[in-house]
């Protein structure tokens, strides 16, 4: 898995913040489902945030009929 450049992830990181708490659960779900194998750790530590929030982001978007990369 490869990372985003700093510069990418500072602006990942002010546009976390500004969200909700749902708001964030999904866009840490939608981003570590991007990255695949390694994503869901990798967001967790950029947002500062747990791996059970990404996945709980990762459930309620699945729950909701969003296509996931097992889809």
């Amino acid at each position: 898995m490869e990372k985003y450049p700093k510069n990418i992830e500072r602006s990942m990181q002010y546009f976390y913040i500004s969200l909700s708490e749902k708001d964030k659960r999904h866009y840490a779900a939608v981003e570590a489902e991007k990255l695949g194998r390694g994503g869901v750790n990798y967001i967790a530590e950029l947002f500062n945030c747990s791996r059970q929030t990404v996945y709980d982001g990762l459930a309620e978007l699945k729950k909701k009929g969003f296509p996931s990369k097992e889809d």
